[in-house]
């Protein structure tokens, strides 16, 4: 996922009565199918404040009310039957709802970055035709993993009566509403998803910083050549001043400005890449298995969107609109799909062996029009890092804010808190120069982890007191995308720390 555009997400949770206690296994809805939910939820309106947003993000579940709402069965009310008809949708009080072509926008925005950039340097790891096949497969894989979350969004909002999750909540509910012996681990589970959604958040930064860099030096270098370190020095003072704007208000500009830069590169990088394509043979069709796992990491972190997918569907007018088959979802990911593919199939067929990190590295030195790209994809880029960096700040700013008392002192500690951040992004992008590397890294580690290892988890616990459906087809479907990810995270990481180490010491 790349660039998780923040989105305002203020709802109101209804205090239901208390819930009857229910048994390990009896289950909790009359109802349980995600199609039910489509076709209850169409019909009456939801309650939309027309007043202005924001702009910032709101938790909405406090620990307490979800602990309340997954914990209080001991009351007599609450039935099958009242949660089968709770419609989530109808609940939720949005203060500036999407509409349908404004989440495809959000989701598309929200998978586009680097990661496109970095797709030749994923298929040449993979070789043309693996790569070509791979990147298809990876793509359904990742979308049917998003269906997965939300569904079980969906039925854990209707379980608990709760108008909406996020990630880190579904998490959490579903150990808690799960087996007896995995509720005590209800915790530990939304504070592991937290960390890697910090850790991806983190890692973006550290690989936007990078890209930067590096492209400004390969301008640079046609008129005097400087170290990579040193561009990376002088863009430390401008990062912290700009993400020293806590109210997203402020930073909507830069962000329409860095998406119409964004597209205006890859448009003139595509032009580059079609003019006097070699022939296919040029290049290898399948690569070695020794670099099949940087093939996974790399891909896997152009593909991680899964972290804006729910807070899309919780802000959208009509919800309904976003699953099925051609839905905004299925949409969304299959351009994305085949922007990729595209990038990275004819990428590596330009390039060859000589493909870098990012394709923009690979445009031709002396050129007017392929530096203007440089320029403007460093400038998209270097604009977008402020959107990526909210996520993490807001994940542990409340935890820091929470020491002191007075007003001045959490807010001095807030800004000392981005200081360091911001710093602590620009240390490892100097410690790991290497663009390809650390893309890779930053895939096989946290993208894999939240895109492929924990919603099948969640999927698999959620439906324990439902059922898996004929001949238990969803737990082992879950059980082969959990190998999956699992096998690219532990390979993937291997094979980037590898490369990373190998690098440095020649």
């Amino acid at each position: 996922m790349e660039d998780l555009t923040p989105l305002t997400n203020l709802q109101q949770i209804p205090e239901g009565a208390p819930r009857k206690k229910m048994s390990e296994r009896q289950p909790l809805l009359l109802q349980s199918d995600a199609s039910d939910y489509e076709g209850s939820r169409g019909s009456s309106a939801r309650p939309i404040r027309n007043s202005p947003p924001d702009n910032t993000l709101v938790n909405v579940h406090s620990e307490d009310s979800l602990a309340a709402a997954s914990g209080s069965g001991d009351d007599e009310h609450g039935s099958a039957a009242d949660k089968a008809s709770y419609n989530p949708t109808l609940h939720r009080t949005l203060e500036h709802p999407t509409s349908n072509f404004d989440t495809l926008i959000h989701l598309l925005k929200g998978n586009i970055g680097t990661g496109i950039l970095a797709m030749p340097d994923a298929f040449k790891n993979a070789g043309l035709y693996v790569g070509l096949f791979g990147t298809m497969i990876m793509g359904a894989i990742c979308t049917h993993c998003m269906h997965m979350l939300v569904n079980c969004s969906h039925e854990l909002c209707r379980r608990l009566q709760q108008p909406a999750l996020d990630f880190s909540e579904v998490a959490y509910c579903s150990f808690e509403t799960g087996p007896l012996g995995l509720r005590r681990y209800s915790q530990l589970a939304r504070r592991i998803v937290t960390t890697f959604l910090f850790i991806t958040q983190i890692g973006f930064c550290c690989v936007y910083f990078l890209f930067v860099a590096l492209n400004i030096k390969d301008v640079m270098d046609h008129y005097y050549k400087i170290n990579v370190h040193i561009y990376l020095l002088l863009m430390l003072v401008p990062m912290i001043l700009l993400n020293l704007v806590r109210n997203l208000k402020y930073l909507t500009p830069v962000s329409l400005i860095a998406a119409i830069l964004t597209v205006a590169g890859l448009a003139i990088s595509f032009s580059y890449m079609l003019h006097d394509l070699p022939d296919v043979h040029t290049v290898k069709p399948i690569a070695t298995w020794a670099t099949l796992p940087l093939y996974f990491g790399t891909a896997i972190y152009a593909f991680e969107g899964i972290g804006v997918v729910l807070p899309l569907e919780n802000n959208m007018r009509t919800p309904e609109d976003f699953g099925g088959t051609t839905g905004v979802l299925n949409t969304g990911m299959v351009i994305v799909a085949c922007l990729y593919t595209s990038v990275g199939f004819f990428g590596y067929l330009k390039y060859g062996e000589d493909v870098k990190g990012s394709i923009t590295l690979n445009l031709p030195q002396g050129d007017t029009l392929s530096q203007l790209v440089r320029i403007t994809m460093a400038v998209a880029i270097f604009l977008s890092y402020t959107l990526q960096f909210y996520v993490p700040v807001n994940i542990v700013e409340p935890f820091v804010r929470s020491h002191f008392d007075t007003t001045r002192a959490k807010d001095l500690s807030a800004t000392v808190l981005r200081i360091v951040l911001v710093t602590f992004t620009f240390l490892l992008a100097t410690c790991i120069p290497n663009l390809g590397s650390i893309i890779s890294l930053v895939g096989a580690v946290s993208s894999s982890a939240l895109a492929l290892i924990a919603p099948p988890i969640i999927e698999m616990i959620t439906f324990y007191n439902v059922g898996y459906g004929r001949y238990n087809w969803m737990l082992w479907k879950d059980f082969l995308i959990l190998i999956f990810g699992l096998g690219g995270f532990v390979f993937g990481t291997w094979a980037s720390l590898a490369q990373i180490l190998n690098d440095r010491t020649h």
